[in-house]
């Protein structure tokens, strides 16, 4: 639905709208990152890691996988998943757009624990640390 007030105001100029006229309003934080050659949507992971086999469970996001997982094995990362040492990669999927993976874990985070479980042993039955399998 087009603007309709009848001024605007841009910095100290004041500009009149003209009916049909389209604008652009730019808000800050909002318009895409432009960054120069081939652009193309960034791919996102969604993991879980855990401390042991059948241990705590955390479900992460990430648009770089490898970079993540070590940020938490080398304990950078402040929170959970330091406070509980949670370091075993043990499940990841890969999508094609960060905001598709971001659906993914927000509705992972949801699931009861036995589903995430079941996901784990359908994919990772020995809960093998699949870290090194990424480098």
């Amino acid at each position: 639905m087009p603007w309709t007030a009848s001024t605007w105001s841009n910095s100290a100029n004041t500009q009149h709208y003209r009916p049909g006229e389209r604008l652009s309003i730019v808000m800050a934080g909002l318009v895409p990152a432009i960054h120069g050659g081939n652009h193309r949507p960034m791919g996102g992971y969604v993991y879980i890691l855990t401390n042991r086999p059948n241990g705590i469970l955390y479900v992460g996001v990430t648009s770089d996988l490898v970079r993540r997982v070590a940020q938490h094995r080398e304990g950078t990362v402040q929170g959970f998943t330091k406070r509980y040492d949670l370091k075993r990669l043990v499940y990841f999927e890969t999508y094609d757009d960060i905001p598709t993976a971001i659906q993914r874990e927000h509705n992972m985070k949801h699931w009861s624990r036995t589903w995430k479980v079941r996901l784990i042993l359908a994919a990772n039955e020995r809960w093998d640390d699949l870290y090194e399998t990424l480098l």
